[in-house]
């Protein structure tokens, strides 16, 4: 394996036979960098080829799972060498953006698609673009006091894509997640079916790794038609052509009234006060959660 500058990789398991990636940003709670994603790009695409690694952890350290993509790149990331995105006036490029937008669904799309089962395990915060990311594992496993969601909705576009939740939970919490931006507990992700197991925080290293390796039981290469065969299912319901919509979308999102609003408030104040004249208005006015 390659050495890595945002990433980890190791073997544990049964003779080594699951492979694990590690988001290493911890600084930033592991937000995903340009050059941290093409990385993962490049690690997948190693162990997807070693017909010895049956399963794939995919984890964060540090004290979360993934809060996002990066909104402060730096000069060297390979963002500022993709598809232009401004003219020489600084005026802003519809198709560069949703160029370089589906530059990184292609990513999010091999890892849904490459030929190993794939785990993301999730602790700490899951939330926009790393819900995104954990959303195209086969399965998804989280410590019980996790947050998913996707706050990105609210001003900054839409999930790229569409963090597959109308296919995997239903349509009425799928829309009012969308809607709000919220974050859901993992107890109430796998209660919706968005996660497929909730475990306390002390076990979920243990029980992801145990969880790994039985599923390792078989060889890699009928795992692997085990799920391109799953696989197919839901790309016949149309995923392929709803992600790539979503990410037009997410391009599309960037220009709205709100997205306005939400760059001029960064502008003048900063990130830290937008963020909180984006989510004041949200805080204490989910009552309905505590009625339940």
């Amino acid at each position: 394996m390659a050495d890595y500058e945002n990433i980890l990789t190791d073997h544990i398991g049964t003779d080594g036979r699951v492979g694990r990636i590690t988001l290493n940003r911890p600084e930033k709670l592991n937000a995903l960098s340009t050059d941290l994603l093409f990385e993962l790009n490049d690690a997948l695409h190693d162990m997807e080829a070693e017909h010895e690694t049956r399963v794939i952890i995919l984890r964060g350290a540090g004290r979360a799972f993934c809060a996002g993509y990066d909104l402060t790149p730096s000069p060297s990331s390979k963002q500022n060498r993709s598809y232009k995105s401004v003219d020489e006036k600084r005026r802003t490029l519809i198709m560069g953006i949703r160029t370089s937008m589906q530059q990184i669904t292609d990513i999010q799309m091999y890892f849904w698609n490459m030929a190993k089962v794939t785990i993301a395990q999730i602790h700490g915060y899951a939330v926009a673009g790393g819900c995104e990311l954990s959303m195209m594992a086969d399965l998804v496993v989280a410590a019980n006091d996790a947050q998913l969601g996707h706050p990105g909705h609210r001003g900054l576009g839409v999930a790229r894509n569409g963090v597959i939740w109308p296919l995997v939970i239903g349509m009425r919490k799928a829309k009012e997640l969308a809607y709000t931006g919220e974050n859901v507990s993992a107890v109430e992700a796998e209660e919706m079916g968005m996660i497929n197991y909730a475990w306390p925080k002390e076990e979920l290293e243990e029980r992801t790794i145990a969880f790994a390796d039985r599923i390792a039981i078989m060889s890699s290469d009928h795992l692997g038609a085990l799920k391109v065969n799953m696989n197919r299912f839901y790309e016949n319901m149309g995923i392929y052509s709803s992600v790539r919509s979503s990410t037009d979308h997410d391009a599309m999102g960037q220009f709205t009234d709100f997205a306005y609003q939400w760059r001029d408030q960064i502008t003048t104040n900063g990130l830290k006060e937008a963020l909180a004249w984006r989510d004041g208005p949200y805080r204490g006015s989910d009552t309905y959660k505590e009625e339940k």
